[in-house]
């Protein structure tokens, strides 16, 4: 059932292939994931005014192919008597139905899943797709309406005219909300705040990457045991397995009458959910951290965090329960005998608290999901900013990647750019790498942009934060990592909270981290590591992964 160590180890070393970051901020901005457009693909006409090709799914994971369809989007109400849809080899007449809208044509509709069009029109004799490419033409008569051609069909996947889309991807727009208050803190100077599943009374919706925290698992027994609906939604393969603390929470918590899935599969919609995040009633959660004691109970990691109430609540609703409505949610209780766990690894350690957590007004709260739409905002963000931009991160990957390109074009226009990054043993290597090369090139081109590695200096154990603030007013909280996997591969969810005094506190809290940061460790500290972790260092070498999914191997408590 889960994805093989294996499987991931290709898919996590593929990430730092040179290709992936060169698309760069200009890359796909598409809302579907997928696999990246052939050269020689055709896409779909700009035919505004009339009817389109929008989709073509030739690969269906059934057998016999059973369940191809075409979507074409009409405008209009369009009668399709003397209509046909045709590719190479065979045309077949479309049925005298008058349709509108985004209409899917197939010969098999109970295959078809419900969010695939706003219509299903049955074609008995629809032709058959060919997997390996051609062209699919849709007529009127003998007027060619629309032509779409796309190349080797991947299974389970829809071409888009740009993008190869899996089955069940959602395509959520930004969501934008107006004036409220939020509460602002950052771990572990402050334990996440549980009030809101405390208080809780008719729905509690947590979607996570990992769950190991008991004291998280306390609050949703409870929430349960007084009658309050609780789902909790993870994946089903992070990196590194499923813990024994891991497997003993979901446990626990099924026997509460707690509902639990894990998203995972060989046709799973994402390479992983990523996302940190939790709804309660009219009240959310939402964190750059995992669902653990290292994130959530003050005991290691710096990361933000920000309670939310109404609008931006709904929107996260919403995403969850596409999330758990799709093919690739699994209920817990299906996979549970499959899961070999592997032993967990604790986070210890106390630390002083130093910065409050602060109830602040906002002008605006934009929820951003990926891969359905935060690379174009979050990239537009960093690229226009007018004077700043902090960005405090586990890693960023390379210099190519999306984000990293817009920081560097937002340097070049005259903005203060700083880029802080962990220290923790297993990303300290390439952390420094991408720090020096961003240093060189702000050397070269007389840029406002710095490059460092954090000293936690006792405060916290390792950044593990994926926070940015731009012109101290604009602040990005969530599960986003500065990379292109992230931002294209995997369901990540982060909010935009935008007004002085949550730009002030977070640019603060950013700016104590910063006063405290070390330069790229000397050859004398890497030799040193190296002698006194040979075996640790030869397997982070195997692992040096860009981080989308927290792939660079850490310790389990990340």
């Amino acid at each position: 059932m889960l994805r093989s160590l294996a499987l991931l180890a290709l898919v996590c070393t593929a990430l730092v292939a040179p290709a992936l970051g060169a698309a760069g901020a200009g890359g796909p901005q598409s809302a579907a994931v997928g696999s990246p457009a052939p050269e020689t693909a055709t896409a779909p006409p700009e035919n505004q005014t009339g009817p389109r090709i929008v989709a073509v799914a030739p690969n269906p994971a059934a057998a016999g192919d059973h369940g191809e369809y075409v979507v074409v989007a009409f405008p209009d109400r369009t009668d399709l008597s003397g209509w046909t849809l045709g590719d190479d080899e065979e045309t077949a007449r479309l049925p005298n139905v008058t349709v509108s809208g985004r209409v899917a044509l197939t010969a098999e509709p109970a295959a078809l899943r419900d969010d695939v069009a706003d219509r299903v029109v049955a074609v008995p004799d629809f032709p058959a797709l060919a997997n390996g490419g051609e062209s699919v033409v849709l007529a009127d008569a003998d007027r060619v309406v629309a032509r779409f051609t796309y190349e080797r069909a991947p299974e389970a996947e829809a071409w888009t005219g740009d993008r190869w889309v899996p089955y069940g991807a959602t395509d959520f727009a930004p969501a934008t909300s107006g004036p409220t208050t939020v509460r602002a803190f950052v771990t572990p100077d402050s334990r996440v705040p549980l009030d809101a599943i405390h208080d809780a009374e008719e729905r509690v919706l947590l979607a996570g990457y990992t769950f190991t925290s008991a004291r998280v698992t306390d609050a949703l027994v409870a929430a349960a045991e007084r009658g309050v609906t609780v789902r909790v939604l993870v994946d089903g393969a992070p990196v590194g397995g499923v813990s024994e603390h891991q497997v003993a929470r979901l446990d626990r918590l099924v026997r509460a009458g707690v509902a639990v899935r894990v998203l995972d599969g060989p046709r799973a919609r994402y390479d992983f959910h990523h996302a940190k995040y939790a709804v309660a009633d009219d009240r959310a959660l939402v964190l750059t951290e995992n669902w653990k004691p290292s994130g959530t109970g003050g005991r290691a990691n710096r990361g933000w965090g920000v309670s939310l109430r109404e609008g931006p609540t709904d929107a996260l609703a919403r995403v969850f329960a596409a999330d758990w409505a799709a093919h690739d949610a699994l209920p817990w209780r299906s996979v549970r005998g499959d899961v070999d766990p592997v032993l967990p690894d604790p986070a210890t350690g106390d630390y002083p608290s130093r910065i409050d957590a602060r109830t602040v007004p906002v002008e605006r709260v934009t929820v951003l999901v990926a891969p359905d739409n935060a690379e174009s905002r979050l990239t537009h963000l960093v690229r226009t900013a007018n004077h700043s931009v902090r960005v405090e991160q586990m890693a960023v990957g390379s210099v190519e990647t999306p984000l990293v390109r817009a920081a560097i074009a937002a340097a070049r226009n005259g903005t203060r750019v700083r880029i802080l990054l962990s220290s923790a043993w297993y990303a300290e290597e390439e952390n420094a790498r991408v720090a020096a090369q961003l240093d060189r090139l702000a050397a070269r081109e007389g840029l406002d942009l710095d490059a460092k590695l954090v000293d936690p200096d006792g405060r916290f154990a390792k950044v593990h934060a994926k926070g940015v603030v731009v012109d101290r007013r604009h602040v990005v909280v969530g599960s986003v990592n500065w990379n292109s996997h992230s931002l294209r591969e995997n369901r990540e969810v982060a909010v935009v909270l935008t007004g002085d005094e949550v730009g002030a506190y977070y640019a603060d809290a950013f700016d104590a981290d910063w006063s405290t940061n070390r330069d790229v460790p000397s050859v004398l500290l890497v030799a040193a590591a190296v002698a006194a972790g040979g075996v640790a260092v030869v397997l982070y070498r195997r692992v040096r992964f860009e981080t989308g999914n927290d792939c660079v191997k850490p310790p389990r408590d990340l």
